[in-house]
């Protein structure tokens, strides 16, 4: 795919020194520029949030086996499941993959030695840091009961919890996206190799350009949205509360224009991912390259015209409903764009079932049920009867657990052998894959049941008819919680103990694939120059 050039004053016969082998100080880690060693902090970093937030999942869903609510009181059930929802929204979700895995490949995917601002990318994941904890402390110690939206006037006026504590960290670690984007959108304009126009880009680069604009848009509403909320709880001045002559409307327009369009902030990472991990295991190029940029960039942008479907009930205009309603069942049609070119990339392909693969094709299963049921949302009638049940809860988790984490645990797994040089336990892996799949299917997929069934979300009690369901969703989430240990037992263990993987154990395309594992400090001891069209394999 590519041809060199060697730089000014580099040693073409000298061996690399790759990036892990800079020392193992904690100031060494800490003090950082590399954007590989920044990814790591990123990933351990997410990680402990994730099973924090995890944690919480596991006793809602105990809770929930027995219909009398007897294991937490209202309160505390209506605590933790924010706490759950705060933590895997802010500090997980969001980061994901942008900030592991597009942080470390991103560079190296367009032939750059790092980032366009290293020490503003070391600066993000302090920030984000920064703001983790602060949320953390403010969600243990006082407990927030506003759920993750922070919906007013009630997070404003009534709540006596840590409101404004956890909406500053939130609040915070919106500077270390935005930084994150910066970084992306500029790195993408003015590092590419020779060679590399923008019609030559991987599909994943194209992902997280896209995430990077949206950041860099909607990011900056999400925070002045949590400062209104701090003006009027700490000043009493009227903004969203009507008996200050405020609209509690305004907050939800203005939050939401900030979360739809974050919905694919989590989303077009994964898509990225499963896009790079189809081509590679079916040993096909990717199926319509030119439609699937333009539907990443179509997702990216109808993303910020559907904010209004979360309000079809709170009272907007029945006008404003039909035009959001519109706009929602268009922004399903990139998105389905996207899924037929996987589907049409996998036709009379040399289908390798290898672990990456498994999880790419969970991710295309997942997705479709959280696509299709979104589109049953859109509907104006249907939303009257769904919204604030069990139905949103299923179809949420469907796209965010079953696209982003799916996706995310996809491209851990593709992309291990060239983070670390090692190989992991393809059978245990195998296993972990299988059981998020299942456990998912089962966890949600009854929740749908009883949304339509018309169940409401967010009670810790409920009528014993719905009991069996309920069990049913429990089982799914120890299934499921395997499914995410496992990764974690057996990816450390590799981390010293995985056979050497070689630089390109699946013989994939991409720049990223043409350096040692693990990758020099710099990426390239020579200067890529791209002569090929991507995925070009044969």
């Amino acid at each position: 795919m590519t041809s060199v050039v060697y730089s000014e004053n580099e040693d073409r016969h000298a061996t690399p020194r790759d990036y892990l082998s800079g020392g193992w100080s904690i100031r060494s880690w800490l003090l950082t520029v590399d954007h590989k060693r920044i990814a790591w902090l990123y990933a351990v970093s997410i990680t402990g949030f994730f099973f924090f937030g995890s944690a919480a999942a596991l006793l809602i869903r105990l809770e929930l086996i027995s219909p009398a609510g007897d294991l937490l009181s209202a309160e505390s059930y209506n605590k933790l499941f924010s706490l759950h929802g705060i933590v895997m929204v802010w500090f997980f979700l969001i980061p994901s993959i942008p900030a592991t895995l597009g942080n470390f490949l991103l560079p190296m995917m367009i032939g750059a030695r790092d980032m366009a601002f290293p020490k503003l990318n070391l600066l993000s994941w302090y920030i984000y840091t920064l703001g983790g904890l602060f949320t953390l402390a403010a969600v243990i110690a006082g407990g927030v009961d506003t759920g993750w939206t922070f919906y007013t006037p009630y997070s404003t006026l009534f709540s006596n919890s840590a409101v404004l504590a956890a909406a500053t960290g939130v609040f915070i670690v919106g500077f270390s996206s935005i930084l994150t984007g910066i970084n992306f959108i500029v790195t993408t304009h003015t590092m590419r190799a020779p060679g590399l126009s923008w019609l030559r880009l991987p599909l994943f680069v194209w992902a997280n350009y896209a995430t990077g604009l949206v950041m860099v848009l909607a990011t900056p509403v999400l925070a002045v949205t949590l400062l209104l909320i701090a003006l009027e709880r700490v000043l009493g001045i009227g903004i969203f509360d009507p008996a200050l002559g405020g609209d509690p409307l305004l907050f939800q327009h203005l939050f939401w224009f900030y979360s739809h369009p974050a919905v694919y902030i989590m989303i077009l990472p994964a898509m990225g991912v499963v896009s790079e991990i189809v081509a590679c295991f079916s040993r096909n190029p990717i199926f319509g390259y030119m439609g699937m940029v333009l539907s990443i960039m179509a997702i990216a942008l109808f993303g910020f015209v559907v904010w209004g479907h979360h309000m079809f009930v709170s009272g907007q205009s029945m006008y404003a409903g039909i035009l959001f309603s519109f706009f929602t069942f268009l922004v399903a049609v990139p998105s389905a764009i996207k899924t037929l070119n996987w589907t049409a990339t996998l036709f009379r392909g040399q289908i390798s079932f290898s672990v990456p693969m498994i999880y790419a094709l969970s991710f295309l299963e997942l997705f479709t049920v959280g696509g299709l049921t979104g589109v049953f949302l859109a509907a104006l009638a249907l939303d009257v009867h769904l919204h604030d049940t069990y139905f949103i809860t299923a179809h949420f988790h469907y796209i965010m657990v079953g696209g982003a984490v799916t996706g995310y645990m996809g491209g851990l797994h593709f992309w291990w052998p060239k983070l670390t040089g090692r190989m992991y336990s393809r059978p245990w892996a195998t296993v972990a894959a299988l059981a998020l799949l299942i456990g998912l299917n089962l966890t949600f997929y009854p929740q749908f049941l009883l949304g339509y069934a018309g169940m409401p979300r967010r009670y810790h009690s409920y009528p014993e008819e719905f009991e069996i369901l309920q069990v049913l969703s429990s089982l799914g989430a120890g299934v499921l919680a395997l499914g995410y240990l496992l990764p974690l037992i057996y990816l450390s263990w590799s981390l010293r103990h995985g056979e050497k993987s070689g630089p390109n154990p699946w013989d994939a395309t991409g720049l990223e694939w043409q350096t040692p594992s693990p990758p020099p400090v710099h990426n390239f001891a020579e200067t890529p120059v791209v002569t090929e069209e991507p995925y070009a394999y044969k």
